[in-house]
């Protein structure tokens, strides 16, 4: 009779019991010879076990899950490969900002020998140590008792600001193992870190005595819920926003000071270019955004940040103020004094936009008519995952969206082939409809989830732009005049792909009205579906080939 029907505190039991605990609902796994007790444990708890078809997306999953829900997304993986596959998406976790926590086997205690390799199924010599450049923490556990705790504190650190993944390793033996005494309690949460006063007089003193102030905004920023603050101090200070990719959605469209384009375009680069001070708010001024550093140093620096190395490392501040975003930003907007002007700025900024939207007409008429397509289809609270191809730039820097964590672009890695699996994990954070948007290229890389999506009924669209190959890898050599090699792909029927998945599939030819109808009505199905569209796009201005400053 096994430890779970007799009753025994094990150290898988303690694994789930620290899951429920912190009210855990799901999580996404794939079970290997070592880990099959915690998917026993797992089978007779709360928490819902989603099984995938690889590891890798597993952690792509639990990454979705956090990014549309804004709490911890868990994978679950056995040794050795099982591990190991899960890092490439964990490092855009990582990149990203994301609170992910990959719960792994390691080989049993009893054969380890520190430093030998000695022919283990599925061992490493260290496993953990191929974790530790892709996570704020990777945790060893060494006896059953600590099972739980150590679990316990990998969520609370994935959680606590600044946000990253954390990886938790169990000896398979040690599921097993039996527990006498129960642990105690999970650790606290942590407060959120206040703005030192002399850092917030400091920062008020410029800010009040500046003359064209702008306010940069980043994932810091969306992850501490400081939206409606960051409003009311542009509101006051009578400041432009510029939100960075990871911060979309955090001002409504129309807000009087959103400038609805990123900076890789001249007007809203000139922003920052005619700006005495800049307010940077959980950013850390990444190569991506600022076009490879070549923004200038402001005149002023503000930057506000619960990580000090991170506010640091790309542009030196003249104050940093060391807080939670929106406590910060709160005590900011109660000091500083009322300007006017709004108005004025208003109607700067809706010029601004109207010109941007206007060119894009003019150069990319294409691309624009699949940005309204998707402005004008999509509810609100539809949750967007983009994947690295040129839809999915286009929508990272052009997309209006309206509510925070409603799109997901993969700025740090870039990792190929994330935003199909992401969407698992979604659309099971009941945040609103998901829509995943790739490429022919990148979808192969997770097609087998169709399985998963299927077997789960998981709701939501996976939208697959085929033009034939890897689009902007051949823009790039058309740009060089190389020739093209690699990038012209054979690629399967994808709705008859879809199909033999027992999941529905429609195929459109362009982005355009058909593509728009058709998604509309996938959008009203509850369940898991898949839209080709068969379109080719010029990328946007957003992406390295076509910066403008050089």
């Amino acid at each position: 009779m096994s430890s779970s029907q007799t009753g025994i505190l094990t150290g898988a039991r303690l694994a789930v019991a620290a899951l429920e605990d912190a009210d855990v609902p799901v999580v996404f796994g794939l079970p290997g010879v070592h880990n099959l007790a915690l998917w026993r444990a797992l089978g007779e708890s709360s928490v819902r076990l989603i099984g995938v078809r690889h590891e890798q997306t597993a952690a792509y999953a639990a990454d979705g899950y956090a990014r549309a829900g804004g709490r911890v997304g868990v994978a679950l993986t056995t040794t050795g490969p099982g591990a190991a596959n899960t890092l490439g998406a964990l490092g855009e976790a990582w990149a990203s900002r994301q609170p992910v926590v990959v719960i792994a086997t390691d080989i049993p205690t009893r054969l380890r020998r520190p430093g030998v390799w000695r022919g283990v199924l599925h061992e490493a010599t260290d496993q953990a140590a191929m974790f530790e450049p892709v996570t704020k923490e990777a945790i060893r556990v060494s006896s059953a008792a600590d099972v739980g705790p150590a679990i316990g504190r990998a969520l609370a650190s994935a959680a606590a600001a600044p946000q990253r993944p954390v990886y938790v390793e169990i000896p398979t033996d040690l599921l097993d193992e039996p527990v006498a005494d129960p642990p105690g309690p999970a650790p606290a949460a942590p407060s959120r870190a206040r703005p030192p006063d002399e850092q917030l007089a400091h920062a008020v003193e410029i800010l009040n005595g500046s003359r064209r102030p702008l306010i940069w905004a980043g994932g810091g920023a969306l992850q501490s819920g400081a939206g409606e603050a960051i409003g009311r101090l542009a509101e006051r200070l009578v400041a432009p926003v510029l939100l960075t990719y990871s911060a979309s959605g955090l001002l409504a469209p129309g807000h009087a000071c959103l400038v609805e384009a990123p900076p890789h375009v001249p007007e809203a680069g000139a922003l920052w270019d005619e700006a005495d001070v800049v307010l940077g708010i959980g950013s850390d001024f990444d190569g991506m955004m600022t076009q490879g550093w070549k923004q200038p140093q402001p005149p002023r620096l503000i930057s506000v940040n619960v990580d000090p190395a991170d506010a640091t490392k790309n542009y030196l501040p003249d104050v940093l103020v060391e807080a939670d975003a929106t406590l910060a930003v709160e005590e900011l907007a109660r000091r500083l004094e009322q300007r006017g002007g709004l108005e004025s700025l208003a109607g700067r900024v809706r010029g601004l936009n109207r010109q941007v939207r206007e060119g894009l007409a003019h150069t990319d008429p294409e691309a624009l008519a699949f940005l309204d397509a998707m402005e004008r289809v999509l509810p609100a609270d539809a949750v967007v995952m983009c994947d690295m191809c040129i839809p999915g730039y286009w929508l990272g820097g052009f997309s209006r969206t309206r509510l925070p964590r409603k799109l997901s672009y993969p700025l740090g890695w870039g990792t190929l082939g994330c935003a199909f699996p992401q969407a698992l994990g979604a659309a099971l954070a009941d945040a609103g409809p998901v829509v995943s948007i790739s490429g022919d290229g990148g979808f192969l890389y997770a097609c087998g989830e169709l399985a998963a999506a299927a077997q789960e009924r998981i709701p939501f669209t996976a939208v697959i732009v085929d033009d034939g190959g890897y689009g902007m890898l051949r823009f790039d050599q058309d740009l060089k005049g190389d020739p093209r090699e690699g990038v012209d792909l054979h690629t399967p029927d994808f709705v008859a792909l879809a199909r033999s998945f027992g999941v529905r599939a429609d195929l459109v030819e362009g982005l355009g009205e058909r593509f728009e109808g058709t998604l509309g009505h996938h959008m009203r199905v509850d369940e898991p579906t898949v839209l080709v569209a068969e379109a080719a796009l010029r990328p946007p201005p957003n992406v390295s080939p076509r910066w403008y400053r050089r």
